[in-house]
């Protein structure tokens, strides 16, 4: 009687599991989104205020498609790219990556605010990603000259 050696089968199995893992790049793995250095500079006039904010994402891909706030009437995303300001209708979040909103790039801009924040206030805003949903971050009010070190420091989720 002749018996037959399982050697062959379990080849396949172990190229089909290796060539599985080349091809991840944790793109598929859930999104692992913290927001960290949220801050609105006071703003000058009453109508309007810019946010900046540091998303650090530990997991797979997500889009930033959305941002609202009780203190304003509309929220917009905005881009400056060689010096000219864009509104954006969404933001990818890589995976395993960062989206910096910083000044003189990407921003939040506060349309028709329902008043005017002072330095020191906190202002809620809620961050819609078409995956993580909704996260909620308390933006503080810093002077209007703020320039922060860097985001790693500050408000966070």
């Amino acid at each position: 009687m002749r018996r037959r050696t399982p050697a062959p089968a379990a080849m396949v199995l172990a190229l089909g599991l290796a060539l599985t893992a080349c091809g991840s790049d944790g793109s598929d793995a859930a999104p692992e989104v913290k927001v960290q250095g949220a801050f609105i500079p006071e703003p000058a006039s009453g109508s309007m205020a810019a946010g900046f904010f540091l998303v650090h994402n530990s997991g797979g891909a997500d889009t930033l498609s959305s941002v609202d706030s009780p203190i304003s009437g509309q929220v917009t995303l905005h881009s400056t790219e060689d010096g000219v300001m864009k509104e954006r209708s969404s933001f990818a979040v890589p995976a395993k990556g960062e989206l910096d909103f910083e000044r003189g790039g990407n921003h939040l801009m506060f349309e028709n605010l329902k008043h005017r924040p002072k330095q020191g206030d906190k202002v809620a805003v809620t961050l819609h990603f078409s995956k993580s949903g909704a996260v909620t971050v308390s933006f503080p009010v810093k002077a209007a000259t703020y320039h922060p070190a860097s985001h790693a420091s500050g408000a966070s989720h």
